[in-house]
């Protein structure tokens, strides 16, 4: 199934190709989507950095392109689009060759706590998952696909396969008659994972696992699949997943490719810098989507 996709892309390949080898030509446009947030602006600015990218960041507000505008990214860099608005951003995607998707629902406390636990209870003030996990990240597939894009990039999260997993439980309201309504973010991920795989779109999905705020480059990475744990912890630095976004894009062999990706210790093992040999981590295998379950 996989033939021809790649006939089908073969120009642009060659293109990207030759980009790495011989210096930029005319270079690949990409959105990055979330480029006002943590991991998404992390991946920005490193394609911002690359002579053969030339990257668009897509922000949901003018305040988040204002700020990024202050710190020295260009102004024609960055665009405005809400992506739970279809239109939008399918027009924020014309004219790209490739996306890295960064865009996810942010839990924060309500204020309130749930009297049987004592916990804070969170909710989802900029969006439920289900409308930004799910149906924005699709309207976002289906724009990138509409633009001719060779390859979409999504950064989505460990936990896929367990469907009791606390994240799920984020935002989720009990109605009185026993049902409910709200979070499941991962069920709602991986829901848009699979209609990614369907899209008939090239694509490469990153199940970080734990998100630091500290430096990158300072760690050796582990692949892994269906959220096994066999070496390395369950955390990595923000800064690292992007740069496998990134690598992503430049390496050929991540297309089609579903994994987790975490991290050992600072200290321990060596720093990864050979980004295809990472890959090798792997040995074929590829996340299996039977395991767990969707929205």
């Amino acid at each position: 199934c996989q033939g021809p996709q790649a006939d089908e892309h073969t120009p642009l390949m060659l293109r990207l190709s030759l980009l790495l080898l011989v210096g930029p030509l005319d270079a690949l446009r990409v959105a990055v989507t979330g480029a006002g947030g943590q991991t998404g602006q992390h991946a920005f600015r490193k394609l911002l950095a690359l002579p053969e990218f030339e990257p668009v960041g897509i922000v949901r507000s003018e305040e988040s392109k204002a700020a990024l505008v202050k710190s020295g990214v260009p102004a024609d860099a960055v665009t405005v689009a809400d992506v739970t608005d279809e239109a939008a951003i399918a027009a924020a995607l014309a004219g790209c060759d490739a996306l890295i998707i960064g865009t996810s629902a942010k839990p924060a406390p309500s204020g309130e706590t749930d009297e049987s636990t004592g916990r804070p209870i969170f909710g989802f003030p900029n969006g439920q998952p289900e409308a930004v996990d799910w149906l924005g990240q699709k309207s976002q597939i289906d724009g990138a696909k509409a633009a001719g894009a060779i390859h979409v990039v999504l950064c989505s999260s460990m936990g896929g396969t367990d469907p009791g997993n606390m994240l799920n439980a984020l935002g989720r309201e009990s109605l009185p008659d026993g049902s409910t309504k709200g979070g499941d973010i991962l069920l709602w991920k991986r829901k848009a994972e699979k209609y990614l795989i369907d899209s008939g779109v090239p694509f490469t999905i990153v199940h970080p696992g734990g998100l630091l705020n500290e430096p990158g480059g300072k760690r050796q990475l582990v692949l892994g699949v269906d959220d096994e744990r066999t070496v390395g912890e369950r955390s990595i630095p923000r800064e690292d997943v992007a740069e496998v976004l990134v690598q992503a894009l430049r390496i050929p062999a991540y297309r089609g490719r579903s994994f987790d990706l975490r991290s050992m210790n600072e200290g321990e093992g060596a720093v990864t810098t050979d980004f295809a040999a990472l890959l090798d981590e792997l040995g074929g295998r590829d996340c299996d989507y039977s395991l767990g379950k969707m929205a």
